[in-house]
């Protein structure tokens, strides 16, 4: 009998011992390893069906859907906006700025080839329509004289620009005067005291000869006369 006793207790010794190691271990599991287990067993109030939807959005890859958060279209906008800015034609040094005269009493026309005022560079084509509108409702006083009614802006580019200048000229009478005023050559009519046209013909880069004659007013005898004078030296 002592025989099969002391058996019996080295039996079932290392089968407790196995089953308290086992028991053991699978709480230490679930201490240091909560995460498995919550996969395997559904939480409270969510059934079977519900745990695998979520299993499966759990274990999915993040998906690539985008978001609006409202500022998209705004921020497509003003990159639209600053290309328009970008490709936008503006003036420049070189730029042609080409008067057409107009006397629309008999609609005779006299084009003049000018350098651009240096107002006028670096604007674009609202900016230089704008200051065209202002000129037009409030011109110079010599402009005025000379009996101007209205302008036009027929094209308008980075290469040139074309404005037409409506005139109904005053004609008290047939003959000119050219004089010098800041080194430009200004004509005037008979009673020489009126401006007829301001150009912007430099007086110092004019044969010497000619200079002289306009220091001291020179008269030109009509209208066609000026004209090829102003088409000889207009720049």
């Amino acid at each position: 009998m002592k025989i099969v006793k002391r058996i019996s207790l080295f039996i079932i010794y290392p089968l407790v011992m196995l089953g308290v190691g086992f028991y053991a271990g699978v709480q230490s599991t679930h201490f240091f390893y909560p995460e498995q287990y919550r996969e395997s067993f559904p939480p409270a109030g969510i059934d079977d069906g519900q745990n695998q939807n979520v299993i499966d959005l759990l274990g999915q890859e993040p998906l690539d859907v985008p978001v609006d958060y409202g500022i998209a279209g705004d921020e497509e906008d003003d990159q639209t906006a600053k290309e328009v800015l970008a490709n936008s034609e503006t003036l420049c040094v070189d730029t042609d700025y080409i008067l057409k005269e107009t006397n629309i009493l008999d609609h005779t026309e006299m084009e003049i080839v000018k350098r651009l005022p240096e107002k006028y560079i670096g604007m674009n084509r609202e900016q230089f329509l704008t200051v065209m509108d202002i000129y037009q409702a409030f011109p110079p006083l010599s402009e005025q004289q000379r009996g101007f009614v209205g302008l036009e802006v027929l094209s308008f580019s980075r290469e040139r620009v074309v404005v037409r200048m409506n005139y109904q000229y005053i004609q008290p009478s047939t003959s000119f005067y050219l004089a010098a005023y800041d080194n430009k050559v200004w004509v005037y009519l008979e009673d020489k005291q009126t401006v007829y046209i301001e150009t912007d013909i430099r007086v110092d880069l004019l044969p010497e000869e000619l200079q002289q004659k306009i220091m001291q007013m020179m008269w030109v005898e009509n209208q066609e006369e000026l004209y090829n004078f102003l088409e000889n030296y207009s720049s």
